[in-house]
């Protein structure tokens, strides 16, 4: 009887282990998507045991607004690591520091999310791939985009019920009125507008969305070139890079267009698909139409209302933990994945190159 209860003590170990909230530590506070993780609802699934942040002055007003004790708040990396083993961690700073902190955690097997897209520039991500499959971590980039119901009704449509037949173009808008305009908080705005931190303006903040959306949709097939435009249309503001892209994706038989600006009158983040027999139109996060073709220009059209996803897949936090926790296994080229990040990398990499130039770059088909 007690070797069977050891027995019974002993399977129910890793169960219990498996568990128990991933360990989360918060990598800077100067994104202000830094907001959703720490309003955010764990439900048990991870618990945000450090933060590092070396602006106090952020830190407390961060402190103030979601009422953690600053005793929480870490100096430097190395303080969080000794004083709290984080099992995860969460980088809400600027994009050129996305490598550094695969540097630091990737060889002590702790995994990492970023905030869109993976890296700075091409260089960059391609030695956080390589550092993230020598450690064997979870490399994630998190999209608001990626929990819209929307979007994932519109592939099921397209992929599974191949509703209007294959995909010949798809448009993808994204942006808002421009940081400074819409008053995003001095530390963010202070490194988004640099080049170097940021790795460009709005080619970079808006054009990784089309990019995912798209690697996502074509099943991670690179587009066979890149061609883009990039203005500047508010010096003022953003003196130091773009503002306006447009950026035109040409694949083997379809092409995608991504409408990336700080200069839209109203902020938006939607995308079309067409086919052969019909047209989906995702408008925000939970609004869906569906039109099919009748007659030359007639249609039919049903409009849905979407409720949110079900968890993990609603949040990109508990998600992250799921995929931690091996609940979730990450498909190659899901929204979140490296293997799509890398390729929209390769894309803005190619985009910047071409507004540069002035002509189209061509994609290596591997």
């Amino acid at each position: 009887m007690k070797l069977f209860l050891l027995a019974i003590q002993l399977l129910t170990i890793p169960l219990l282990a498996q568990s128990s909230p991933v360990k989360l530590g918060i990598i800077s506070l100067t994104h202000a998507h830094a907001h959703g993780l720490l309003s955010a609802d764990p439900k048990g699934t991870y618990e945000i045991v450090g933060i590092v942040e070396p602006n106090r002055e952020v830190a407390s007003r961060y402190s103030k607004q979601y009422g953690f004790t600053m005793d929480l708040v870490y100096p430097t990396t190395d303080a969080l690591i000794a004083a709290k083993h984080p099992a995860a961690v969460a980088a809400f700073g600027n994009i050129y520091d996305h490598l550094a902190i695969v540097e630091t955690f990737a060889p002590l097997g702790v995994h990492v999310m970023v905030e869109k897209p993976l890296a700075v520039n091409l260089e960059h991500a391609t030695k956080m791939a390589a550092l993230a499959k020598q450690h064997n971590i979870h490399l994630l980039t998190n999209y608001e985009t990626t929990w819209y119901p929307s979007n994932h009704k519109a592939y099921e449509l397209l992929k599974r019920d191949s509703l209007i037949g294959s995909i010949s173009k798809v448009i993808v808008r994204d942006g808002h009125r421009g940081p400074k305009r819409i008053g995003v908080e001095p530390e963010f705005l202070e490194w988004l507008t640099d080049p170097n931190l940021n790795g460009g303006g709005a080619v970079i903040d808006f054009g990784c969305y089309g990019a995912n959306l798209m690697t996502w949709l074509m099943d991670g097939r690179k587009p066979t070139a890149v061609t883009a435009v990039l203005q500047q249309q508010q010096p003022e503001n953003n003196p130091k890079v773009d503002d306006e892209a447009l950026i035109l994706l040409t694949y083997d038989k379809a092409v995608a267009v991504i409408e990336a600006s700080w200069n839209w009158p109203i902020g938006r983040k939607d995308m079309e698909i067409y086919g052969q027999t019909g047209a989906l139109y995702a408008d925000n996060r939970r609004d869906l139409r569906i039109r099919m073709a009748k007659g030359y220009d007639g249609y039919t059209e049903e409009r849905l209302s979407l409720e949110d996803r079900k968890p993990p897949y609603d949040d990109p936090y508990r998600f992250f933990a799921a995929v931690v926790k091996g609940e979730v296994t990450l498909q190659p080229y899901d929204l979140s994945s490296l293997e799509n990040n890398l390729v929209v990398m390769e894309i803005l990499d190619a985009a910047i190159r071409s507004a540069e130039s002035g002509s189209t770059v061509r994609l290596v088909k591997e």
